[in-house]
């Protein structure tokens, strides 16, 4: 219950979450404050949250869990609850697992060789600083643009052909 007494008047209601599209501002409004999801950023050493770290490489937390199952490079610590901090080592081995995946087109199976054969540190160092700074995925930008296809879209395609390519390998381990 609100501490206020009466209704809330409509421009005192904040909601948590925002669950429509947003409406197109309005000609005679004024501008808005930054959006409210763009987080702060954190220190380069510092901790991040599975959340945090999904969002940064625009896949579902579950794919992290499960890229934790295949690759044992990634050592997350766990706290109360079961919850994931990554470290920022944890991270950069994540982010170049995606861009292995996403945009090198390799499978599961192939990213485990390389860090088998060359070893984490190695595999990481080639990745392209691009790849292991960037929250954006790399994927093809001209190729969508000429396809009409908004960022968003993009985003939900390329996390959609990801988690294709992880179910396509485990198919292919079980054969």
């Amino acid at each position: 219950m609100n501490a206020q007494s009466g209704p809330l008047k409509q421009d005192q209601f904040q909601p948590s979450v925002n669950l429509v599209a947003p409406e197109a501002p309005k000609q005679d409004a004024a501008p808005q404050a930054p959006e409210a999801t763009e987080k702060s950023r954190k220190a380069p050493s510092a901790f991040r949250t599975i959340s945090e770290v999904a969002d940064d490489l625009n896949v579902q937390q579950h794919v992290l869990r499960f890229w934790e199952t295949k690759f044992s490079q990634v050592r997350p610590l766990k706290r109360g609850g079961g919850r994931r901090y990554y470290r920022p080592e944890d991270v950069d081995i994540l982010k170049t697992i995606h861009h292995l995946l996403y945009t090198q087109g390799y499978t599961i199976k192939g990213v485990q060789k390389l860090f088998r054969e060359q070893g984490k540190n190695k595999v990481v160092e080639k990745t392209p600083p691009e790849a292991r700074n960037s929250n954006v995925p790399q994927q093809a930008p001209q190729k969508a643009a000429q396809a009409g296809l908004s960022d968003r879209q993009r985003a939900a395609l390329q996390s959609l052909a990801g988690e294709l390519k992880e179910l396509r390998a485990m198919i292919a381990e079980t054969e």
